[in-house]
């Protein structure tokens, strides 16, 4: 459980939709400058797309975007002409917080791993913190993928916002854990050294003249015999990033949200990469965030499938975009968790609890081959995916010692949807009277119904011809109006 908060970042012009929103074909590679509009039906909610030469009212326009063939950039996502160092694979990873895994055996961690490696995440990133404990943890994560004898891999993240830094002998429990997993078959490497990141860390010395050399002395000093691959998240401005020779690339952590109140956009991961010539640039993808403790109660916009918004803006740019991390595995505290609800809770069961999220790990599992190769699966079974609070933004809670959280108001009472075609149908979202309907074309689009003013079950439905399929989904997807006992912001998510 851990935030750091950046600095907003003064923008002079913001498109309220500025990302791409790619319409996804099976013959992708072959098609034609087809221009796309994305647009509201005229109750608000369902968007489709219809070719850009017939006539569009302005105030219908959502967002445009082009279908391009595989690697050609639409235009709302040019990238730097600066390119990081274009020798790393292309991976993406996960962010797994050890301090929430108490109660796991290696059958759990083994459970993770095949989760993980199936919807096509190269390697859990172990963020480790101070408790002593920890360390059984992590080797049982990588005992763990060794008994699967599996390519899936592992490395470590220091949480330097938990673990001390200022001494020489700080340095010995990083050099340890590198180290001990230096020559492990499931240790991931890039460039041929061992991958080592952290959370935090830009004020540490270890004891030495400078946070630089600090760094030096603590994972590039004899830590491993192969050498280090340095990628850590500090949160410093990228303009000093030249400063730092300890680093081989950077983690942008914030660039998985929008910093204020607008939608997902580049301009952080440009900062990054600007900033990084012939270096590695770790880009974050993050669903949501939502966060209810008295030392910090506040929420970031994920309106506008801030999801599927920020993967399509990873894929755009993957030329200059060598590693995506996920964020995160299991931060329950900050409701940005996609994998399974399992380990020991840091005091967030009053948000947690029945807000499952392993649906997102399917729609995670759509976007990581484009982002990998350029080339998106094929689409060869419908789903669809639908996620959104379950209380008013505005709703007053009845009995919570804390306030309302902040940035509240970024978010609207909307239900938000991804459907993913085999085939051009007709798709309906409801919720009780309330629906939207429209025609969708084969691949995938996004759809949103709102504002919802009424209390009110989800479902949707797919329609070709006279055969209709609807969804009713796990467990009732319900919206209410009533108020609830303590504010909870994070996203019921649900999947068919």
């Amino acid at each position: 459980m851990h935030i750091k908060i950046s600095p907003l970042f003064a923008v002079s012009l913001l498109l309220a939709s500025s990302t791409t929103a790619l319409e996804l074909r099976d013959s992708y590679n072959d098609t034609k400058e087809l221009m796309m509009a994305l647009l509201v039906s005229p109750d608000g909610g369902f968007l489709t797309q219809m070719p850009l030469d017939q006539p569009v009212a302005a105030k219908d326009v959502v967002n445009t975007s082009s279908l391009t063939p595989a690697g050609t950039l639409p235009s709302t996502f040019q990238p730097s002409p600066v390119s990081p160092n274009a020798s790393t694979p292309k991976l993406v990873f996960a962010h797994h917080i050890v301090g929430n895994t108490y109660n796991y055996t290696i059958n759990t961690w083994t459970a993770d791993i095949v989760l993980a490696s199936s919807k096509g995440i190269d390697a859990f990133a172990l963020n480790v913190g101070a408790d002593t404990w920890e360390p059984s943890q992590v080797s049982n994560a990588y005992a763990a993928a060794k008994s699967l004898n599996t390519p899936f891999k592992l490395f470590l993240s220091f949480d330097m916002s938990s673990l001390p830094c200022s001494t020489p002998s700080d340095a010995t429990l990083l050099q340890t854990y590198i180290s001990n997993y230096a020559n492990h078959p499931n240790q991931q490497y890039v460039n041929g050294k061992v991958l080592a990141s952290t959370f935090s860390g830009s004020d540490c010395t270890f004891g030495q003249a400078s946070v630089n050399a600090g760094w030096i002395y603590a994972v590039k000093s004899g830590a491993s015999t192969n050498g280090v691959y340095f990628v850590p998240a500090w949160f410093i401005d990228p303009a000093t990033f030249p400063q730092y020779s300890v680093l081989d690339g950077a983690f942008g952590w914030n660039s998985g949200w929008p910093q204020g109140d607008y939608d997902i956009n580049f301009d952080q991961d440009q900062s990054y990469i600007s900033n990084l010539p012939g270096r590695s640039y770790m880009a974050a993808a993050s669903p949501w965030f939502f966060t209810h403790y008295t030392s910090k109660n506040f929420i970031y916009r994920a309106d506008d499938w801030l999801l599927s918004e920020r993967w399509e803006g990873l894929i755009a740019n993957r030329g200059v975009v060598n590693f995506v991390e996920i964020n995160t595995w299991n931060d329950y505290g900050e409701s940005h968790y996609v994998g399974p609800i399992e380990g020991m809770q840091p005091n967030s069961q009053a948000w947690t609890n029945g807000y499952d999220h392993t649906a997102w790990l399917d729609l995670i599992q759509y976007y990581i081959p484009a982002f990998k190769t350029g080339a998106f699966p094929r689409i060869t079974t419908d789903r669809t995916f639908v996620w959104g609070r379950t209380f008013e933004a505005n709703a007053v809670a009845t009995d919570d010692p804390l306030p309302m959280p902040m940035n509240y108001d970024y978010t609207q009472d909307y239900i938000w949807a991804v459907a993913l075609l085999k085939s051009p149908a007709t798709f309906t979202l409801a919720c009780g009277s309330q629906t939207t309907t429209a025609s969708a074309p084969a691949g995938l689009s996004k759809f949103k119904l709102g504002p919802l003013t009424k209390s009110c079950t989800v479902s949707s439905s797919i329609q070709r011809g006279k055969v209709v399929t609807t969804n009713a989904y796990k467990n009732g997807f319900k919206f209410t109006t009533a108020r609830p006992t303590t504010y909870n912001f994070n996203a019921y998510v649900a999947s068919s």
